[in-house]
């Protein structure tokens, strides 16, 4: 690992039990380490425990359970979220996630995995642009997307996907150059929102 590798945070967007985001992820996570560039910190949204309601901008919040989530949000200069389409969007927990920690994701690039059925989870990815977007995020336009995924694990939960290696590799290139490029403006000129 280089001395000054960038820190990437990957997300499982979905809690849900049973799902196959786990072995989207570690798919994924795999294909992370192959690059020498990154420090990865994967952030598993069913071991994080967030209220529902977030606080409002000007009531004060004393929930100490987000403290840590927060540091590492704040610590990473890039994301990928891995992501379900549930309903032709994406899950309530990766939403409840964002809204929670508004601020760690400004001026940072953001990339998606996703997952489901004909649509290979590409109705949520294009939801969530907007939603990265209004908190001044910058979204990586090359996804990595499996299509009807239960079809492609095996017999052990695992995913066998060699299609995905080449589109995983233009992800994680891009997502290399937006991290760097973005870290060295912000630490040139630190952004406000």
């Amino acid at each position: 690992m280089q001395k000054d590798a960038l820190r990437v945070a990957i997300i499982l967007g979905t809690a849900q039990e049973g799902r196959s985001g786990s072995a989207v992820a570690n798919w994924f996570i795999g294909q992370a380490r192959l690059f020498d560039y990154f420090t990865i910190d994967v952030i598993n949204l069913a071991e994080v425990e967030l209220p529902l309601v977030p606080p409002r901008r000007s009531a004060p919040t004393e929930v100490d359970v987000l403290a840590d989530t927060a540091a590492r949000l704040t610590a990473a200069d890039a994301f990928v979220a891995v992501t379900p389409e549930y309903n032709h969007s994406f899950p309530a927990s990766l939403k409840n996630l964002i809204d929670w920690h508004r601020t760690p994701w400004q001026a940072k690039p953001v990339a998606f995995v996703s997952y489901g059925g004909l649509a290979g989870g590409l109705r949520a990815v294009e939801q969530l642009r907007v939603v990265f977007a209004e908190l001044h995020a910058v979204t990586i336009r090359d996804t990595v997307s499996f299509h009807t995924v239960w079809d492609q694990l095996d017999e052990d939960g695992n995913l066998r996907s060699s299609d995905a290696v080449v589109p995983a590799k233009v992800l994680l290139e891009r997502l290399v150059w937006w991290a760097t490029a973005l870290k060295n403006a912000r630490a040139q000129h630190p952004y406000v929102a």
